[in-house]
């Protein structure tokens, strides 16, 4: 079971998923995917927030990865109430 955290929304499952399955994506592939069904500008935002609590990485050029972290709490491991938000990046 997951432990999603307050500042989540079904929206970052999605991200993480399809960052779980793809290994990289950016907010564009993730909406033209089907799998991410929200707009590419939310994506775009909810990919900061999940990057501010180190569930994602930067990569640059807008391509975004899972972390560790972000693996662990897919698999149950992490209780992302437990996570607070990093905003010096």
């Amino acid at each position: 079971m997951r432990l999603s955290g307050d500042f989540m929304v079904i929206c970052d499952e999605r991200i993480l998923e399809y960052l779980s399955d793809h290994e990289t994506g950016t907010p564009k592939q993730m909406a033209d995917s089907g799998l991410v069904r929200f707009s590419r500008s939310y994506i775009t935002q909810r990919a900061k927030v999940l990057l501010d609590h180190g569930l994602v990485r930067h990569l640059g050029n807008g391509v975004y990865t899972l972390t560790d972290g972000g693996q662990q709490y897919l698999d149950g491991d992490l209780d992302a109430a437990e996570l607070e938000p990093d905003n010096g990046e």
